[in-house]
């Protein structure tokens, strides 16, 4: 019997030594390997749209876009050089406008901003943005109107102060806003994130482009004709592409000339509208792409199934190509015209 009851009050002890054990181990602060692991998790991301290191709160910010004039008088413009990605296309007359994408940066001023087309409608969309727009062509209103597409950022229905005219420049060409007011404007409409496939990047300084690949060290982009012709050329030290338009440097008014770290050309269908003034431009579909990274270029595919998927590329064979890094331009050239570079 006192065997029995010994072994009883041993099993007793053992079992309060492991319980104290195992609180002092649970209970017990976090060492300096442990503290570290948590800031290892909690430290830079990549941002979805740029492939850039961001913080974790500016990588889940919701994608931005916004259309901007490129007319004489629009010249130079505001917040280019800070968009993650910028698409480019006519308008009409010849004239092309970008919708640049944002997430991480946050310029204090974007403009001139100006009116929307259908065709950067759907390119937004892919990307499940907000589009901040002054107006735009009957069409491409009944798409924001519709919430099938994008968020609304209409200047006419815009809370006051996140819209203004500049003094320095004449109406129509002076319409301007800034990133903190468009953040607002996302908030009003409950646009919390975006959700889209972002592309495969590298990174910012990766040479992985393949050394068989043609060298290009000087582009010639024929979106437009005249003033509104674009080219680029490689500069070897910042790894980027600096772009012109005209055949002079294209400036972002406050932080200088453009320069893209990729340069995309797709070929499209286009032609003028039934009301003769705008123009219909391919946005989904499949057609051959020319990517440009790093002094070389690659030809490929773009794909784009439907407006609400986002754009893709590919090569021959399928496989998505890899883009570098950091700001990508992207240029949208009619089917009858040709790429050049060297």
């Amino acid at each position: 019997m006192k065997k029995k009851v010994i072994a009883i009050i041993i099993a007793l002890l053992v079992g309060a030594v492991g319980l104290f054990l195992w609180q002092t181990k649970v209970f017990a602060p976090k060492t300096a390997k442990e503290e570290v692991k948590q800031e290892e998790k909690s430290g830079p991301v990549r941002s979805e749209l740029t492939g850039l290191e961001t913080t974790a709160d500016k990588a889940k910010r919701p994608i931005t876009a916004v259309m901007v004039e490129n007319s004489t008088e629009a010249r130079p413009q505001s917040g280019l050089k800070d968009a993650g990605v910028v698409f480019e296309a006519v308008a009409e007359g010849g004239i092309t406008r970008f919708v640049a994408l944002y997430q991480e940066a946050q310029p204090d001023l974007i403009g001139p901003v100006r009116s929307i087309r259908p065709y950067f409608v759907e390119w937004a969309a892919g990307f499940d943005a907000g589009l901040a727009h002054v107006g735009g062509s009957e069409l491409a209103l009944n798409m924001v109107k519709s919430g099938d597409y994008v968020a609304d950022l209409d200047q006419f229905k815009a809370p006051e102060g996140i819209f203004w005219r500049s003094e320095d420049r004449v109406a129509p060409h002076n319409m301007y806003t800034k990133m903190n007011g468009l953040d607002k404007y996302m908030a009003k409409l409950d646009k919390e994130k975006s959700d889209f496939q972002s592309w495969d990047r590298q990174a910012l300084k990766s040479d992985k482009t393949e050394s068989d690949l043609p060298a290009a060290q000087a582009i010639r982009l024929p979106v437009s004709t005249g003033i509104f012709e674009v080219s680029y050329h490689y500069d070897t030290a910042s790894k980027t592409y600096q772009r012109f338009q005209g055949g002079e440097a294209h400036q972002d008014r406050e932080k200088g000339q453009i320069s893209p770290d990729v340069v995309i050309a797709i070929m499209v269908n286009q032609k003028l509208s039934a009301d003769g003034n705008h123009m219909d431009i391919e946005t989904t579909g499949t057609g051959k792409a020319y990517i440009f990274q790093n002094g070389k270029v690659q030809e490929g595919n773009w794909a784009k199934p439907n407006a609400q998927t986002n754009i893709s590329f590919t090569d021959d064979q399928g496989n998505k190509i890899p883009l570098k890094s950091g700001q990508t331009w992207i240029t949208a050239v009619d089917n009858s015209r040709e790429v050049v570079w060297e």
